[in-house]
């Protein structure tokens, strides 16, 4: 399955990170993680920190895959507003889930220290937007529902925004606590921090077959070796639905595109993450060199990211919607590309088991959320594995 098209920015700003061998004996383990994407590096970095004998493949390279095409806005919001999604899991589990988001960015704070490289993670204020008048009454009740649960967050009215920033909304909630991040190199440095301590990698392999067995599991290889371990862990992203009955959410294809330089981002405040009400939703974040990350024009395809003339048309209303907000900056289009999305019904992750598949974990971070969903999975997962309890399972368990 092609994941992206186009020239995603943190492959080529990069380069190539790291080299890894490909597989060319059979291995054992006691854990077996299928995918290198951002997931796939979390979870390997958590349980070799835990002791726990981890081998990771990778069909391509490390972190070519979804990882490269994401725009990494670190929001603990979801896709889902508050509001609703207490309606529809009820409130102990929705708030929590809004609260992990933000131990999750904690989380990678945290990380971006021990990896000695901060992976270009910046915390950033969130602004979300009302796209229509109509949408204003949920809005507030929004912020008015974020604020009765502790969360850090101000009510902008119309005229509040019309002072700060040179776009118009009716209405937005700015919400602290939020960040971005390069996701394709804290991929890489997660790895290379695992690797000392004993994780064994192995990209450019194509797994064929996941055999469950008594007592374990069977990756069969597109090059006739095998990987033997007690459990595997799926961290394989929108691939994932291949090994499953249960469908987990729906794919489609998302666009995005990042600007040249500026020179001052006038009438952007604070450079903050920006978001809108409105579903799909527009995008928009700055980077540490000075560029902006424009992103949305969702269309319910999950190939249709493989059409050229259909990026184009994206990128063009892409930049209209720019210019319309930022009159008085000139963008230039640097890079175009465009990939497979995925969301969920209730906006949460499947994390965990399912009977569907023995001796296996999932960790599906369908949606906009999927960094943040990652780490949390890193947490769920070895907890899972090593027998220890872990209450924030239960949100997103397959069977809820």
């Amino acid at each position: 399955m092609d994941l992206r098209s186009g020239h995603p920015f943190w492959i080529l700003k990069n380069g190539l990170l790291a080299d890894y061998p490909s597989l060319k004996h059979d291995e054992s383990c006691e854990v077996a993680v299928i995918g290198g994407g951002i997931t796939g590096a979390l979870i390997a970095y958590q349980l070799v920190r835990e002791g726990v004998e981890t081998v990771l493949v990778d069909t391509r390279d490390i972190g070519a895959g979804s990882t490269a095409a994401s725009t990494a806005l670190l929001q603990y919001e979801i896709d889902t507003e508050l509001h609703e999604l207490i309606g529809l899991v009820g409130e102990a589990h929705a708030v929590r889930s809004y609260r992990l988001g933000l131990e999750a960015i904690d989380t990678v704070e945290r990380l971006s220290g021990e990896l000695r490289d901060d992976c270009g993670f910046e915390r950033k204020t969130s602004l979300y937007l009302a796209s229509r008048k109509s949408d204003v009454s949920k809005l507030r009740k929004e912020y008015e529902t974020r604020k009765a649960f502790g969360f850090h967050v101000e009510y902008w009215e119309a005229k509040d925004l019309k002072s700060r920033a040179s776009f118009a909304a009716p209405g937005a909630i700015l919400s602290y606590g939020d960040a971005q991040v390069d996701p394709f190199r804290l991929t890489h440095r997660l790895i290379q921090a695992a690797k000392t301590e004993g994780l064994r990698v192995y990209d450019r392999c194509e797994v064929r077959k996941v055999e469950p067995t008594d007592s374990g599991v069977v990756l069969h290889t597109g090059a006739g070796f095998r990987v033997k371990g007690r459990r595997v862990v799926f961290a394989t992203g929108y691939e994932s639905q291949q090994y499953l009955k249960q469908n987990v959410g729906d794919l489609k294809s998302t666009f995005a595109l990042i600007s040249e330089p500026f020179d001052s981002f006038e009438g952007w405040p604070d450079r903050s993450l920006i978001w809108e009400s409105a579903r799909p939703y527009f995008y928009l974040r700055t980077t540490s060199d000075d560029r902006a990350i424009i992103g949305g024009e969702d269309v319910p395809y999950a190939t249709a990211h493989e059409n050229d003339r259909l990026i184009a048309r994206k990128t063009q209303k892409l930049q209209r919607r720019f210019s319309g907000m930022f009159p008085r900056l000139d963008l230039e289009v640097s890079y175009t590309w465009a990939g497979t999305f995925g969301e969920t019904e209730d906006g949460l992750a499947y994390i965990g088991r399912t009977p569907e598949f023995p001796h296996a974990y999932f960790a599906l971070g369908y949606g906009g959320n999927g960094i943040t969903y990652s780490v949390i999975a890193a947490k769920i997962i070895t907890d899972l594995h090593l027998g220890r309890p872990n209450p924030d399972a239960d949100i997103f368990r397959f069977d809820r």
